[in-house]
């Protein structure tokens, strides 16, 4: 691996920060107050290289209980863990809770250092490294190589190093892919640099540059410095202890608990949605509970919202929501651990499913299968449900809903748009089932206001689009729409829609009105009659509509109305006119129409918004000319 990171875990005083200093030749201890009292209470850093070249970030954290919330912060990004345990006291209350913080933040691999070995007999080792098997035998790490040690004497230092290198082979290197995560967790300035801020690059690459945005603040920063393991790189990656030097905020502004990611990548929520597991030796819990959170190296109040069940029980796992006081910021799978409001104890913790959901009502059956499905769900699954739930999505709104890398996502697109499970409409993408809900309700809605207005040419475009298709971009309708009409589910004539079948059927006295109106446009010519005084009562606004959706009507403006054959006529003669005199007035068109200014000047207007001509001052040309 080209990078990793390494932690200490374990009860105070059980020789972590001595350990590191013999590993690596640096003291973490930073603080005065820490030389002082002789305990760690911030994380400690401390890059070294192992014989093969590998290098490894060690992070020293905290064993005391009163700083428990920097040991949250520390572990989550570890890779492998030194489980340290001192052999003249063997396994302590903040061993075990360390232990179960680092289950429940899903890091796998450790190796069990028992430090100290200098101050005890053999057989009382022996006791010691049984107590540990036995203890270990119902966790993760009951596989875990073990190793006494002496940070004093250096007994076994060399050998410590030797199976790092071994245990760190065996780990999978983490994927670059996906975007920039870092929970921050040190912040601190520097003269003639500015605001530095550090922590374990959960996820994707930051390079030098990049505008990155602090949350849950929304602070908008650029990448001025990047260096990992203490050393300037031009670009950092996922599992790599970063320090960024960034732009355009004062460490004032960001707050315990923030976190770095790339621009509109992810949202302050005040819910969570995860699957929590409740640890054995915890009283059982009950809805409503409320505990402290941490996420990252944030730690927020929330009330625990049990979806499926009304107590969870010591041992169980269940769906539930977290309802937070202060907002939080997560992505999806992120490791949640909780511990009770008071006294501070880690009594769960979980998976994050859904980091921005809406508020359920408990013990509903698609709020659970739904959350089953993103829980356990493979990518093509999860995608997929994600556009039925919301619509049309851009690109950009499927790589944050999903948690998708631009790359990897275009990839998952490509196979599904083969498989005919996802439409590309224009910018935006649909689901197939989706296309399928919206082709049934758009027929039902046509049909409906076809049965209404049977003399009308079908319902308009942006009527329909209002009241069925919120979120869809204007080419991503017309694309739907389009594809709709070649599989024969409808008709697109100009601004209205209808089925196929549709065709508009007057009755008899509907017929003499039309016939009426027909004639009276006819007749005008290009002094028509103001069709608002044509229109007494419903049934001649139907029949006005009927003869414009029949096309025997242009529509100029709501007042000048020509029949089709004068409009033709008349723009016959303008175009003509124009390609012999090359422009033309006012005065001119109304004498060729022999006309009125009320209605030949609607009529150049129109005829300009048309393209047909186009207006130089006081005078027209044809377009093009």
């Amino acid at each position: 691996m080209n990078y990793v990171i390494v932690g200490t875990a374990g009860h105070v005083d059980h020789g972590k920060t001595e350990l590191t200093k013999a590993l690596t030749g640096v003291d973490s201890d930073r603080l005065k107050e820490e030389k002082e009292r002789g305990i760690s209470i911030k994380l400690g850093f401390a890059p070294f290289t192992l014989d093969n070249g590998q290098k490894v970030g060690l992070v020293d954290v905290p064993g005391h209980e009163k700083f428990i919330k920097q040991m949250l912060a520390g572990a989550a990004g570890m890779d492998l863990v030194l489980l340290v345990i001192a052999a003249d006291e063997g396994l302590m209350p903040q061993t075990k809770e360390h232990i179960d913080i680092l289950q429940l933040l899903g890091v796998e691999r450790a190796i069990v250092v028992i430090s100290k070995k200098d101050l005890v007999e053999d057989d009382w080792l022996e006791l010691v490294q049984e107590d540990i098997r036995d203890y270990l035998a119902d966790t993760c790490y009951k596989d875990a190589p073990a190793i006494a040690v002496s940070a004093q004497t250096g007994k076994n230092i060399g050998e410590l190093k030797t199976l790092l290198q071994q245990e760190i082979e065996k780990l999978t290197q983490k994927s670059a892919s996906g975007k920039p995560k870092l929970p921050i967790d040190r912040v601190f300035s520097i003269k003639g640099f500015g605001t530095v801020v550090t922590g374990t690059l959960w996820s994707g690459r930051i390079e030098l540059g990049d505008q990155l945005m602090i949350m849950p603040k929304g602070l908008k920063v650029r990448a001025r410095n990047i260096q990992v393991h203490g050393e300037n790189q031009t670009c950092a990656y996922a599992g790599q202890r970063v320090a960024i030097n960034v732009t355009d905020v004062e460490v004032k502004e960001i707050e315990h608990g923030s976190i770095l990611v790339a621009e509109g990548m992810l949202e302050p929520s005040y819910r969570l949605d995860m699957q929590m597991s409740l640890l054995k030796d915890q009283k059982e819990t009950e809805n409503r509970t409320r505990v402290h959170v941490h996420v990252g190296t944030a730690e927020v109040l929330a009330r625990i919202y049990l979806l499926d069940r009304e107590t969870l029980k010591p041992g169980e796992t269940a769906l539930v929501q977290l309802q937070c006081e202060e907002p939080v910021v997560a992505s999806r799978k992120d490791r949640v651990v909780l511990r009770t409001y008071s006294p501070m104890v880690t009594m769960g913790g979980g998976e994050v499913i859904d980091p921005n959901p809406p508020k359920h009502k408990r013990f509903r059956e698609e709020v659970i299968e739904s959350l089953n499905l993103k829980l356990e769900g493979s990518p093509e699954e999860i995608l997929l449900q994600f556009l039925d739930q919301n619509g049309a999505c851009r690109q950009k709104e499927l790589e944050d809903g999903v948690n998708m890398h631009k790359e990897e996502l275009q990839e998952l697109l490509t196979v599904l748009r083969s498989e005919g499970q996802i439409v590309e409409l224009a910018d935006q993408y649909i689901s197939e089932g989706e296309k399928r809900i919206r082709a049934t309700k758009l027929r039902e809605l046509m049909e409906t206001y076809q049965e209404e207005y049977p003399l009308r040419a079908g319902i308009s475009k942006e009527e329909a689009r209002s009241r069925l298709f919120d979120g869809y971009s204007a080419k991503a309708y017309n694309a739907l729409l389009g594809l709709l009409a070649e599989e024969d589910e409808l008709t697109v004539e100009e601004n209205y829609l209808h089925t196929t079948s549709f065709t508009p059927q007057p009755d008899q006295e509907e017929q003499r009105e039309i016939d009426r109106m027909r004639e009276a446009f006819k007749e005008g010519g290009f002094l028509p009659p103001d069709p608002t005084e044509m229109i007494r009562g419903k049934r001649e606004q139907e029949c006005y509509l009927y003869l414009l959706g029949q096309k025997e009507l242009v529509k100029v403006t709501e007042e000048i109305v020509f029949s089709a054959k004068a409009y033709e006529q008349a723009v016959g003669r303008i175009t003509e006119f124009l390609k012999e005199h090359k422009s033309l007035t006012l005065a001119d068109a109304r004498d060729l129409l022999q006309s009125s200014r009320k209605y030949v000047l609607p009529l150049l207007e129109h005829l300009d918004e048309k393209k047909v001509t186009r207006r130089i001052e006081d005078k027209r040309v044809l377009v093009g000319r």
